[in-house]
């Protein structure tokens, strides 16, 4: 059993006692729960805007500990001023640290896209994200069949929400496809073993549909990578590790938004 079969394993077990514990109906009536999700697409192609999607993460599985004091209303903040085109927080508590608290702090201190960043397997979990405050949710084609990954992007859709799909190699994109998604994300780390590889962004950016807006994530650390990545056909880099790891993360998207 790899890492993404284990935290699978523990997500059902989640997810059923979040069920037990917070019913539908209060879901839906949370104070975000009609609010209008603002536009991933607006944001990401705003002229006054970075493409960067900047991410909130505490810990991940492969590096342990990253940041454990930053305050996410801060850092969000920093990153939102800094020409995040939208914010990803993480929500996955045993292996990244996250929690609920996160991104309704992120949500009560920024007015750009945020993503709820986690391991989406069941529908409740969408109704969770348009609770919290979330504008995008992420469907990683890793976990999910291509059934799931359709029910699931129409749910979202029908809520208002932006859908971003994950693929890690051409066998998923192509049996991924469908028409309920906004997004198209190349993850540059395999989630089986946790190595990193720029080159999947850029093994796969032809193949995937124009219909679609194009995000590379992970493994992005020079600005430089981020200028041949545009010059490749993608509109987003989604960053986290390399803001986070430092003392002052809004001081380090700072200086890497100054050299693109």
């Amino acid at each position: 059993m790899n890492i993404l079969d284990k935290i699978v394993l523990r997500k059902k077990e989640e997810v059923a006692d979040a069920k037990r514990l917070i019913s539908v109906n209060d879901l839906t009536q949370s104070v975000h729960f009609n609010r209008t999700p603002y536009s991933f697409k607006e944001f990401l192609l705003a002229e006054d805007r970075t493409g960067i999607i900047a991410e909130f993460k505490r810990r991940s599985p492969s590096k342990g500990l990253i940041n454990g004091i930053a305050d996410v209303a801060e850092v969000t903040q920093a990153y939102n001023q800094a020409g995040a085109s939208a914010l990803s927080v993480l929500t996955d508590v045993d292996f990244f640290g996250g929690k609920t608290d996160d991104i309704l702090a992120a949500r009560a201190a920024n007015e750009i896209p945020i993503l709820r960043k986690d391991f989406m397997i069941d529908e409740y979990q969408i109704l969770e994200a348009k609770a919290w405050g979330a504008d995008i949710i992420l469907l990683i084609a890793a976990i999910l069949s291509p059934q799931q990954i359709s029910d699931f992007g129409k749910f979202a859709k029908n809520l208002g929400l932006n859908v971003l799909l994950e693929v890690h190699n051409l066998e998923e994109l192509e049996r991924s496809i469908c028409p309920h998604l906004d997004a198209i994300g190349v993850n540059n780390r395999n989630l089986a073993d946790f190595t990193v590889d720029i080159q999947t962004s850029f093994d796969l950016v032809n193949t995937i549909p124009n219909d679609f807006l194009k995000i590379s994530e992970s493994a992005i650390s020079n600005p430089q990578t981020i200028k041949e990545l545009k010059a490749a056909g993608f509109n987003g880099f989604l960053i986290g590790e390399n803001f986070m790891k430092t003392d002052d993360p809004g001081r380090a998207i700072k200086d890497f938004v100054t050299q693109i």
